[in-house]
């Protein structure tokens, strides 16, 4: 039999604390992006309790994505915001789902995460990237913001790094390594970014962001 709400909700102040995991509840986080970083940014924070996560991408789930991202054999051809909310019920029940199979784009980008406390931006596409920071930062300015620049190849784990830009916008990675110029992507390299954005999420909501 599943736990019940209480019972996780409990196992997550013992973890978090009562007032920390009270805000962790309440937030509500998008996830712009459900590839090697935005699928994993999800689970960390689904793990964590976050209240809702507003879920984008327009993909289907390919065999060359499951050596970096949270999908399975059995997800391949289906939409990767199909096959996240599947996993991410079986990780953390609780958390309140809401997805959009849709291109994010410089008309819709207001009206769909005008809900959001916090947006992370999880593209591949440096085009992609670029119109939703701008966006977010010319009409949403109250808005916090979680971008990455920079965790492809095999170089120092130690260089994946989240620097604060200005009082609400928070970049993580190396900001130097891109895939386009030909280095690889490591499940580990790209997990550890995700995981910088995720934290920094998680710091913001704590008011430990300073």
């Amino acid at each position: 039999m599943l736990p019940t709400r209480e019972e996780w909700r409990d196992a997550l102040i013992l973890r978090h604390g009562k007032e920390r995991q009270e805000k962790f509840a309440a937030a509500v986080v998008a996830v712009c992006g459900l590839g090697g970083l935005g699928s994993n940014i999800a689970v960390f924070l689904a793990r964590a309790g976050i209240g809702k996560l507003l879920l984008f991408d327009f993909d289907k789930v390919d065999l060359t994505n499951l050596q970096r991202q949270q999908y399975k054999f059995s997800q391949i051809g289906e939409y990767k915001t199909d096959a996240i909310a599947a996993n991410l019920r079986e990780i953390a029940p609780y958390t309140e789902l809401e997805t959009k199979n849709i291109r994010l784009t410089e008309e819709n980008i207001t009206p769909l995460l005008k809900d959001a406390d916090i947006i992370c931006e999880a593209f591949d596409n440096p085009e992609a990237k670029a119109e939703l920071v701008n966006a977010v930062l010319s009409e949403m300015p109250e808005k916090y913001l979680v971008a990455a620049s920079g965790m492809a190849g095999i170089g120092d784990a130690n260089d994946i790094v989240t620097r604060k830009v200005s009082s609400k916008f928070y970049l993580c990675g190396d900001g130097k390594s891109d895939s386009r110029a030909g280095l690889p992507l490591f499940s580990s390299r790209v997990a550890l970014c995700a995981a910088h954005q995720a934290h920094i999420v998680l710091q913001i909501l704590s008011g430990e962001n300073n």
